[in-house]
C-alpha cells in the first residue's frame, strides 16, 4: 500500500516542478521568492578588436611581438609548469627550460591562451637557450 502513495508523490512533484518552468512564463518576471532571477549577457571580448578579431588590443605592448626574456627559472605550482618574471613558458625545449636554470627565452605573450597552470601570462616560447 506504501507503493501507490509513493508514486502519487512523486507524479504530484514532478507535475509542480513541470510547473515552475513553463515555457510561456516571462523570464524576467520575479520568481517565487519574490526576486528577479540572475542573467547574464555575454560582454564582448575586449581582446579582440572589432575591425580585426585576430588582433589583441589588450596586454600591454609585448602581446604578441617577439620579445626575449632573460633569468632564473622558478617551478610553478602545478608539475611541469616553469614561470620567468611572472611569464608561464609554453612550449619550448624542455632539455634547457628546468626549474633553476638561468635562460634567455624568445617568444609571445599571448594572454587569452587557456592552460592547466595556475599562475603566469602565458608566453609562447619561439627559442630558449642558457644565459
Amino acid at each position: 500500500m506504501n507503493t501507490p502513495r509513493t508514486a502519487i508523490v512523486a507524479l504530484l512533484a514532478c507535475v509542480a516542478l513541470g510547473a515552475c518552468a513553463s515555457p510561456g512564463a516571462d523570464p524576467a518576471s520575479p520568481g517565487p521568492t519574490g526576486a528577479a532571477p540572475v542573467t547574464s549577457t555575454p560582454s564582448p571580448d575586449p581582446s579582440v578588436s572589432p575591425t580585426d578579431p585576430t588582433a589583441p588590443t589588450k596586454g600591454g605592448p609585448s602581446s604578441g611581438a617577439t620579445t626575449t626574456l632573460t633569468g632564473t627559472l622558478q617551478a610553478g605550482v602545478e608539475p611541469g609548469c616553469l614561470l620567468l618574471d611572472g611569464n608561464l613558458l609554453v612550449g619550448g625545449p624542455r632539455d634547457v627550460l628546468k626549474a633553476g636554470a638561468r635562460v634567455a627565452v624568445t617568444g609571445h605573450s599571448q594572454p587569452n591562451l587557456m592552460t592547466t597552470c595556475q599562475q603566469g601570462t602565458p608566453f609562447v616560447v619561439e627559442t630558449a637557450k642558457p644565459a
